[in-house]
């Protein structure tokens, strides 16, 4: 059964840094396409980060420049650089992983990113 893990929530001021690991297992499976996906109070869930096989780069418009997603070299962890946080960016951050190509996704359960001075 594939679990998706994903640590290094946490409540930080404005301007500082968090960085999210997303890691999975129960599986022998690895991933090519990995997202992060955060929920704002009041808004809809939206694609934060999204890094996929080639030169398939993704990032929302208000984290570009700021965050970063990267993965490990097996497939099976992710990893969400934020840096410069604003209020802005408080949300329940979740980590998705899939191989591209397939339906079959799988979600962590979110970890919580809370910027308040």
């Amino acid at each position: 059964q594939v679990q998706l893990v994903e640590s290094g929530g946490g409540v930080v001021q404005p301007g500082q840094s968090l960085r999210l690991s997303c890691l999975a297992s129960g599986t022998r499976l690895t991933f090519n396409v990995m997202s992060w996906y955060r929920h704002r109070p009041g808004k809809e869930r939206e694609l934060v980060a999204r890094l996929a096989p080639g030169t398939n780069l993704h990032y929302a418009e208000s984290v570009r420049g700021r965050f970063t997603v990267s993965r490990d070299k097996i497939g099976r962890a992710t990893f969400l650089q934020m840096n410069s946080l604003t209020p802005e960016d408080t949300a329940i951050y979740t980590c998705n992983m899939k191989q591209y190509g397939l339906s079959q996704d799988y979600w962590g359960q979110g970890t919580q990113v809370t910027v308040s001075s």
